[in-house]
C-alpha cells in the first residue's frame, strides 16, 4: 500500500539515574564514594533511503520510543546507553511540526541523516560530587527526559520525470512497457490509485526515475476528481511528460486535455506551468488517430520537437521518445 502521509508521536529515551554507592573492600576502611553515572537515552534519528518508497513501515503506528539508559552501578560503573532508534524515510520526505506544520526537514539526498528527538542525560553518581569538603556526598542525579515530538511525515515523490495525463490516457500502460514493471491496468477511469515510481534504465546504464501520477481531471486543484493529494507528487518531478489520448475515442477532445492539465498544475503551483516538458500522443493506433494528430499538432503552441507519437499498447515510436525523455532528465539535472 501506498501511503504518503502518517502523523507519529516520537519519543527519545530518558537518561538512566546515578546511584548512591560506597566502595567497600578490605583493608580499605576509607573506600568513599563509588556510585556511578547512568546511561544516556537512546536519540531518534530519521534517515533518507532511496530504496523506501512510501511510509507505509508507519501506517499503523502512532507512539514511537527509543530505548531509555541503563542506571549507574557500584565500583564507578556506567550504566549502559539506550541505542540510537534510526527510522528509514523515503527520499521527497517533509518532517512537520503536527500542530503548527512548520516545516522542521526536508530530505532531498539518499543516506541523510537529522536527529528528530535528541536522548535523555544519564544522571550523576555519588562520586561526581565528592570534594575536599565534602568527602561522604550522598546524593546522585536522576538522568532527564528525552525530547518528545509529534510530526506529521509527508511524502513528495522526487523523480526525474513525472507522467502527467487523464483518467484512461494510457500512462499505466506506458510505464509498464518502459519500465517493464508490472502496473495494475484496466479500461476504466482512475485504474491508478496511488502513484508508481520505477526506473527506466538504459543500454549505457544510464538510469532515469520515472513517477506515474494517478489520472488528473479539471478542478483537480479545488480536491476534485483524485483531488490534490497526488498533485503533489509532481512538485519535485523535475521534468514532465504530458501524455494525451489522441485517439478521441471517448469523445475527448486532446486539446482540452492538454489546456486543462496545464492549467490544473499552473493553479495548484504556479511554477509547475515553468517546468520542461514533452508530450506523448499516445493511441496512434486506433482508427481516426491521425486526423487527431494533424489536428493538434497545427494548435500546438511550443516546438514541434517536443511532441511524440506513440503507441504504448502496441510498442509504437517507444525508441525516440525515450532517448527524448532521457535527454530532458539529464538537461535538468545538470541545474542541480
Amino acid at each position: 500500500m501506498f501511503v504518503d502521509t502518517v502523523t507519529l508521536t516520537l519519543a527519545a529515551g530518558r537518561g538512566g539515574n546515578g546511584v548512591v554507592s560506597w566502595r567497600r573492600e578490605k583493608f580499605i576502611p576509607k573506600g568513599g564514594p563509588a556510585g556511578g553515572n547512568g546511561g544516556r537515552g537512546g536519540s531518534i534519528i530519521l534517515q533518507a533511503d532511496i530504496q523506501v518508497l512510501s511510509l507505509q513501515d508507519y501506517r499503523n503506528r502512532r507512539l514511537i520510543k527509543a530505548d531509555s539508559g541503563q542506571p549507574g552501578g557500584g565500583n564507578l560503573r556506567q550504566g549502559g546507553s539506550g541505542e540510537d532508534l534510526i527510522l528509514k524515510v523515503p527520499c521527497g520526505t517533509l518532517v512537520k511540526d503536527a500542530r503548527t506544520q512548520e516545516i522542521l526537514h526536508d530530505f532531498t539526498q539518499d543516506k541523510e541523516k537529522w536527529t528528530l528527538c535528541q536522548g535523555g542525560i544519564g544522571g550523576k553518581g555519588n562520586n561526581c560530587f565528592k570534594s575536599p569538603t565534602n568527602q561522604a556526598p550522598n546524593i546522585c542525579t536522576e538522568g532527564t527526559y528525552g525530547e518528545s515530538k509529534d510530526v506529521e511525515l509527508e511524502l513528495k515523490l522526487i523523480a526525474d520525470v513525472g507522467l502527467v495525463g487523464f483518467p484512461n490516457a494510457g500512462k499505466s500502460t506506458l510505464m509498464t512497457q518502459i519500465t517493464h514493471v508490472p502496473v495494475k491496468i484496466g479500461a476504466y477511469p482512475f485504474t491508478t490509485l496511488h502513484p508508481n515510481l520505477s526506473y527506466v534504465q538504459f543500454d549505457d546504464f544510464s538510469r532515469v526515475l520515472v513517477a506515474d501520477i494517478p489520472g488528473i481531471i479539471k478542478d483537480a486543484h479545488e480536491n476534485k476528481g483524485l483531488g490534490i493529494a497526488f498533485l503533489k507528487h509532481i512538485e519535485r518531478s523535475s521534468a514532465l511528460v504530458y501524455v494525451i489520448d489522441i485517439s478521441g475515442f471517448e469523445g475527448r477532445d486532446p486539446i482540452e486535455d492538454f489546456e486543462v492539465l496545464r492549467n490544473e498544475l499552473s493553479a495548484y503551483n504556479d511554477e509547475m506551468k515553468n517546468k520542461p516538458f514533452i508530450v506523448a500522443l499516445n493511441k496512434i493506433d486506433f482508427e481516426g488517430a491521425a486526423e487527431q494528430v494533424e489536428r493538434f499538432r497545427e494548435y500546438y503552441p511550443f516546438s514541434p520537437s517536443t511532441l511524440f507519437e506513440i503507441s504504448a499498447k502496441e510498442d509504437i515510436g517507444i525508441p525516440s521518445f525515450l532517448e527524448a525523455m532521457r535527454a530532458l532528465a539529464q538537461a535538468e539535472s545538470k541545474h542541480y
